[in-house]
């Protein structure tokens, strides 16, 4: 074998990380979550390429505070002031820079990380909660324009281990998939109730100086309209809000199946008309 007059030269951080010696803090880490043990550093990272996982400089990005929930902010913002919000049931004194949302003060500020933050700009719903009994893009809304206003965010529906009749159907239902919209549904959803006590008409009632008395589902999907579900749970989140409407009374089918005479019917009207064009 030659002998190379010009060896090339180990990149930085090699000699730190041998492929041959055990993981680093973080690879264990990320490891124990994986529910891998036994291997060598370079069957660990083997698997990971193999998964479509990247490292970078040998080091894996991981560790159990990236797995944690964030914790509340303690920092205080340069011209911070001084802003009280009451959440569900709870009161918070909060220092805050007056440009922040309420949902940021939620998220960032109190840990109350049900409320989602979707599109940012109040048009998917996702972080809607209910202010005053009232539906409210937490997105669009100062956390100072909150203060003293009684807050309810996804966590407070609940009491204690016993879920929100409106949380139980959207189990029920099935009115969720990947369920990152749900806490805005459901939050919609429980307001959307409060309107229907109060006779609010919406676009779709028929006579809108009267108070409304009838919660048909064109009712719910109009009023339920500026909360969007990527993953297409529409008819089963009106079947979950109709259930608690109606206290769970059986309600009449709105659908029926058809026979074959009716599809020879229909498929014969369709070729006249389609004749005649």
């Amino acid at each position: 074998m030659q002998h190379d007059p010009h060896p090339s030269q180990a990149a930085p951080g090699a000699a730190e990380f041998p492929h041959d010696a055990g993981l680093s803090d973080d690879e264990a880490a990320l490891a124990r979550r994986l529910g891998i043990s036994g291997l060598s550093r370079r069957e660990f990272l083997a698997l990971l390429s193999a998964a479509g996982l990247s490292s970078a400089g040998g080091q894996i990005a991981f560790s159990d505070a990236a797995f944690a929930a964030p914790a509340p902010s303690a920092t205080t913002p340069q011209n911070a002031m001084p802003v009280v919000l009451q959440v569900n049931g709870q009161r918070h004194a909060l220092q805050l820079d007056p440009r922040t949302t309420l949902l940021d003060a939620l998220r960032e500020h109190l840990a109350l990380t049900g409320t989602k933050k979707g599109c940012d700009h109040g048009q998917c719903g996702a972080c809607t909660v209910i202010v005053d009994g009232e539906r409210r893009l937490s997105c669009l809304t100062l956390a100072a324009q909150a203060e003293d206003a009684q807050i309810t965010t996804i966590e407070g529906l609940a009491d204690g281990e016993r879920l929100h009749p409106m949380q139980a159907a959207f189990v029920q239902h099935d009115g969720f998939q990947c369920g990152y919209c749900t806490p805005g549904q459901i939050c919609s959803a429980v307001a959307l109730l409060n309107e229907i006590k109060r006779g609010d008409a919406s676009h779709v009632s028929a006579d809108v100086s009267q108070p409304v008395t009838e919660l048909s589902d064109a009712e719910v999907r109009e009023r339920m309209s500026g909360n969007i579900c990527r993953c297409g749970a529409y008819p089963k989140i009106v079947a979950a809000i109709q259930d608690v409407h109606s206290g769970g009374a059986p309600r009449p089918l709105t659908w029926r199946y058809v026979d074959q005479s009716e599809l020879t019917a229909l498929k014969l009207a369709k070729e006249v008309a389609d004749d005649a064009v």
